[in-house]
């Protein structure tokens, strides 16, 4: 495995840096409000590695950008690095196909292995992408939730074993999007063995394959027995871990010679065959010379991981973040302040996005199983972390006071609040004016819980929405919204 820590001395890249991607067109911040925090997609807010934007340039400066042939020298760089990090040779023309992308892929392979009505098991809560695709696909998605106890999760597998009786094909993600999962192989084989078994066809997306963190090796699914490899496609890019998603490239594994084919053929039928010039440079500047920078990255992203378990356990000990083996996504459970209903993540995105700034991923889109649960994308400098950090402290602190406002600029309470005793406790009335109380902890600089007067001579606890300005987590000018106050 490579190391993911080095002496602070020998750091060579600054990931603290803070660029602003405000008005670049960004679907992560430009999609929400300014002021608000995103936390949500998964991509980086840090600078693709120098070798590939040096490559880029000078790609750039050639200045023609016509139809790209895939060179040879495209599969032999991925060879070399999937065989001396990952033990995982033989990526040649005959066994590799690129694509525009990892969402191209598995739909392709899905189309590939199935006729209209096959049944497609999913391991939820699973990346909301694989929806779509069993659907557009016309087959019938069968869900096959993980187990859940103690904050980590596992194959319940009885249940696996039971739907892959019925099943075609298991659309699988290692390591698993959102709950951090770096499958071991042991784990990895007894899924091959169960599809075997059931003449179940594998395709994986290991996308984050890069991104794993000490003691969690990815084990890729083609260096498992042969049999269960050539019943397999493996779906992967260099996108995520070198965060250059909007280049759109990809691969698709195959190692046997007919499923090679109908997965060519399926790539045509899809027109998602061609890639274009750009993303052939960069993989190949990522693979061939980025491995520095990735290793850096790793160490950056298990201390921000690290760095996230001390803050919470600190400050929000009843909120559990399952263990983070890998990808930079961590899955955050609230069902020990929240009573779990339909709606909760939900509405709990809304509160802390409209609220308090911050926009997380809301646990449902990753399957019903993902109610009480949010996503949260650690990406980002150590700063920036910390400031997301704070706002969601404050704003669940906001929300469990005795008469913490449950309305926002409605003017109407009524809403009950629980706090671990069972006693319900009527919520405070939230004017829109700036004049209510039980605002949350401002402590959006680090500078520990900010007060703020509104010309009544009372002082109210306030936070900070990014803009320099404090303002009362439960008056932020948010209509009629209403935010369920715990109840257990």
């Amino acid at each position: 495995m490579t190391k993911t820590s080095k002496n602070p001395e020998t750091v060579k890249y600054n990931f603290d840096e803070i660029v602003s991607r405000w008005g670049t067109e960004s679907v992560k911040w430009d999609m929400c409000e300014r002021g608000v925090l995103p936390m949500w997609v998964a991509d980086m807010d840090f600078k693709a590695a120098p070798a590939i934007r040096e490559a880029l340039q000078k790609r750039l400066d050639h200045g023609i950008f016509g139809y790209e042939l895939v060179p040879d020298d495209y599969f032999t760089v991925q060879d070399e690095w999937f065989s001396s990090r990952h033990g995982w040779s033989g990526l040649t023309r005959e066994t590799v196909l690129p694509t525009t992308g990892v969402i191209a892929a598995y739909s392709a392979a899905i189309k590939a292995m199935t006729v209209p009505g096959d049944k497609v098991i999913v391991f939820t809560p699973c990346y909301n992408a694989f929806f779509p695709a069993i659907r557009n696909n016309k087959c019938v998605q069968l869900d096959c939730p993980l187990h859940y106890e103690n904050g980590l999760w596992s194959i319940d597998w009885a249940d696996f074993e039971a739907k892959a009786s019925e099943a075609r094909v298991l659309l699988f993600c290692n390591p698993h999007n959102p709950v951090g999962r770096v499958w071991t192989r042991s784990e990895l084989e007894r899924v091959g063995e169960i599809c075997l078994r059931n003449n179940v066809f594998v395709v994986s997306d290991e996308i984050h394959c890069e991104l794993t963190f000490p003691g969690h090796d990815y084990t890729p699914w083609a260096t498992l027995p042969s049999e269960m490899v050539e019943a397999s496609v493996t779906c992967y890019s260099p996108t995520k871990p070198f965060n250059i998603a909007g280049i759109q490239i990809a691969n698709i594994y195959a190692a046997d010679a007919e499923v090679f084919k109908k997965m060519d053929r399926a790539i045509n039928d899809n027109e998602c065959c061609d890639v274009n010039v750009f993303g052939v440079t960069a993989l190949k500047a990522a693979y061939g010379a980025s491995g520095e920078w990735l290793d850096e990255l790793r160490a950056y992203l298990y201390e921000n991981a690290r760095t996230v378990y001390c803050f919470l356990e600190d400050e929000l000990p009843q909120v559990v973040a399952s263990p983070l083996e890998g990808t930079y996504l961590m899955w955050l459970d609230f069902s020990r302040l929240f009573q779990v209903k339909e709606g909760l993540s939900e509405a709990l995105g809304e509160f802390l996005e409209h609220d308090c700034g911050l926009k997380l991923s809301v646990g449902t889109i990753y399957g019903p199983v993902g109610e009480g649960f949010m996503r949260l994308n650690i990406a980002c400098p150590r700063s920036v972390l910390l400031e997301g950090l704070q706002r969601l402290v404050a704003g669940i602190r906001f929300l469990l006071k005795p008469h913490g406002c449950c309305h926002h600029g409605d003017g109407e309470g009524g809403h009950c609040c629980h706090h671990g005793e069972g006693e319900e406790h009527e919520c405070c009335h939230g004017h829109g004016e700036g004049h209510g109380e039980g605002c949350c902890h401002g402590e959006g600089h680090g500078d520990g819980e900010h007060c703020c007067h509104h010309g009544d001579g009372e002082e109210h606890e306030c936070c900070h929405h990014g803009d320099g300005e404090e303002h009362e987590c439960g008056h932020h000018g948010s209509g009629s919204r209403e935010m369920q106050a715990p109840e257990n």
